[in-house]
């Protein structure tokens, strides 16, 4: 028998060598049934963890090392909060692995270890292995990280660039991601970001689910479309016994939830196979039967803890999974509750209140709303064409300005022709392959903003004013640039979304980083109100005869222009400040050329066209387009020439003009010489 200091000795030893301890492997859904916890504080009912036949495949999915991303689009009344704890345990406790956690905002994250993952650690026995200063006020246990023994869970709002940052990680998990920002401070996506602090992980893990909410703005069904498998539980019918998702349906649907006459308590689910109805009760008589079935027949064997094809033949583990739960599936609310609901959702929506129902959809059918959008038609827009060459310049054309986007691999510019009243006329886009971080590659795009257009009478015009736009990942090549050739009026921009931000906004002296040298207050950036400038542009689209404000065409210009163009929607979205409207661009559209637009929106107004008087478009107009009417029909395609050579130039030239001749410079119009 060991001596009392003996046996105080080999417990210190045992203790100092159990987080060395290569423990029994367990699959989440084992590990949860063993050892989870429902806590009072944030559950229905305190007690030990059961779970419901769908949850165990995405707890297994969730824990399995082979399997990087799982997706799960949900209702609420789920029980995701709780498979998330579980995990979330699991990692610290049995995996040993850091994880990142990500709310919408911090006091989104702050309430979450409040009220679920600090009683999760109380009432969880074995998290105090890992954890034992769950209770204490301790630096290893405060609301932004929990210190384990052998890993670390980092816990933060998902608003802030920063808080994606320094973190070395295996997991991350994204909880309601739509509710984040589609775009964190002009830095990517919420899960980009976060997937960026997976990189050097053995075995990399993304967790991401959410109830949705704006159609074709979900970041959750975006991670969805993109998934190896899209999965559904389906049951069998307790009569035919045949396979199917639970739908919520609809009147003329041949399947999903049915009642009879405004009966919600009569509600019956239509077996799309055999058309015979049965109940909730029949539900959860047959629900264990259950599996996971993607629509090509790959299903989940929750058994045997790996995926099989249509014919029962194991198959390769996927390396992104998506499932879809929502309320019907769990026992959790009654289809007589969820029927009720719809009916009073769809009663306000009837009298024009649609609150009730989006949030119907949202949080109980777990799909997305589409709302009302207002958006310019790009087919509308072709249809408005004109036969006028690209890089000449129509008849009413008095000035030219451009905006610039910069990309990571390229320069996107369009060119934008001026007349009396703002009306417009496209002269030009250009892509510019080039790496902006290349200060050689800045000349490519310094030649192109320095070419020369030509009217119908000869009169040869330069580009008055660039908007250069810094909020990609170039800004100091930006600054730099601009810095250079203000007196070119090329001017550095960042875009401002706040309500009532003019398109002309404030502007500040920024220091520039050049060649590692710092030039303090070296550049002036400007503010430009983008969604004022949206809003401007889209009223201008709306102008249906040419005149003042109205927005021409080129028959030259290819789908791609009018696509993007038109890519962004204004929809309504609800803020801290109440419901506002904002652009957005829906998932996988480009946008480059309605960027553009809206910086030479910006330019113009630098110039004061917007201040214009009568009397100085008419001074302007003289100098311009001399009165000789038929010099200013449209130059047709096979007439179009060099603005200086007189040789024809390809759509989208990017050389350097020759230098104009002194004649040239004499009758070439500045707008300059008209201000004021």
């Amino acid at each position: 028998m060991l001596a009392p200091y003996h046996q105080d000795l080999q417990r210190a030893a045992c203790s100092g060598l159990r987080r060395f301890q290569a423990l029994p492997p367990l699959r989440l859904s084992e590990w949860a049934e063993q050892h989870f916890y429902l806590s009072a504080e944030s559950s229905y009912v305190e007690q030990r963890w059961v779970a419901y036949p769908f949850q165990r495949g995405i707890l297994d999915c969730m824990g399995n090392d082979a399997i990087e991303e799982v997706v799960v689009r949900k209702s609420a009344r789920v029980g995701y909060t709780k498979m998330l704890l579980a995990a979330i345990g699991y990692f610290a406790q049995h995996k040993r692995r850091n994880q990142g956690l990500w709310q919408p905002t911090d006091e989104d994250s702050d309430e979450f270890v409040k009220g679920e993952l600090e009683p999760m650690f109380r009432d969880v026995p074995i998290m105090a292995d890992v954890f034992p200063e769950h209770l204490q006020r301790h630096k290893h246990n405060t609301l932004r990280q929990k210190i384990f023994r052998g890993s670390i869970l980092y816990l933060r709002g998902g608003k802030a660039a920063k808080n994606y940052r320094r973190l070395t990680l295996s997991t991350i998990i994204i909880d309601e991601g739509d509710g984040f920002d589609r775009d964190v401070e002009g830095e990517g996506s919420p899960w980009t970001l976060a997937w960026k602090r997976l990189q050097g992980a053995i075995f990399p893990k993304g967790i991401i689910g959410s109830t949705p909410k704006t159609k074709h703005l979900s970041l959750i069904e975006d991670r969805e479309a993109v998934a190896d498998v899209q999965l559904t539980f389906q049951v069998p019918c307790p009569h035919c016994g045949e396979r199917q998702a639970l739908r919520w349906g609809g009147r003329d649907k041949p399947y999903g939830m049915k009642w009879t006459d405004g009966d919600a308590e009569t509600v019956a689910y239509l077996c799309e196979a055999c058309q015979a109805l049965f109940g909730q009760a029949d539900y959860l008589r047959v629900w264990d039967a259950g599996r996971w079935t993607a629509a090509d027949g790959t299903w989940l064997d929750d058994e045997a803890g790996v995926f099989r094809d249509s014919r029962g033949a194991r198959i390769a583990t996927p390396r992104a999974v998506a499932f879809f739960v929502w309320t019907a599936m769990s026992p959790q609310a009654s289809w007589s509750q969820i029927v009720r609901e719809w009916l009073a959702a769809n009663l306000k929506a009837k009298a024009g209140d649609d609150g009730e129902l989006k949030a119907f959809i949202n949080t109980t059918l777990g799909e997305s709303y589409e709302e009302d959008q207002e958006r310019a038609e790009p087919d509308e827009l072709k249809r408005r064409r004109e036969p006028y060459r690209l890089r000449t310049l129509p008849r009413g054309v008095l000035v030219l300005v451009a905006g610039v986007d910069v990309q990571d691999n390229r320069f996107e510019v369009v060119v934008w022709g001026i007349g009396r009243g703002e009306e417009m006329w496209p002269i030009d886009y250009t892509v510019l392959a080039a790496n902006p971080g290349d200060e050689r590659d800045w000349q490519k795009l310094d030649a192109y903003l320095q070419s020369k257009f030509k009217n119908g009478s000869g009169i040869t015009l330069g580009i008055e004013a660039v908007a250069v736009d810094t909020g990609g990942h170039f800004s100091h090549q930006v600054y730099n640039f601009c810095r250079q050739r203000a007196r070119r009026r090329i001017y550095a921009i960042k875009g401002e979304t706040r309500d009532g931000q003019p398109v002309k906004g404030r502007s500040s002296l920024q220091d520039v980083n050049y060649r590692g040298a710092i030039i303090k207050r070296g550049v002036r950036l400007w503010a430009v109100g983008t969604d004022t400038a949206k809003d401007l542009l889209f009223g201008r689209l709306e102008v249906k005869e040419p005149g003042p404000g109205y927005v021409h065409f080129s028959d030259e210009l290819g789908d791609d222009f009018f696509a993007q163009l038109t890519a962004e929607a204004r929809v309504p979205q609800r803020t801290s400040g109440g419901m506002k409207y904002r652009w957005v661009c829906p998932p996988g559209r480009r946008n480059e050329v309605l960027d553009c637009t809206v910086y030479a929106i910006f330019a113009a107004h630098m110039l004061d066209l917007n201040r214009y008087t009568e009397r100085m478009w008419q001074k302007l107009e003289a100098a311009v387009q001399p009165p000789t009417a038929d010099m200013f029909e449209p130059i047709a395609a096979d007439q179009a020439m060099d603005p200086e050579g007189g040789l024809p130039v390809p759509v989208h030239a990017s050389a350097r003009p020759p230098a104009p001749s002194s004649a040239q410079r004499r009758r070439t119009g500045r707008i300059g010489s008209f201000r004021g």
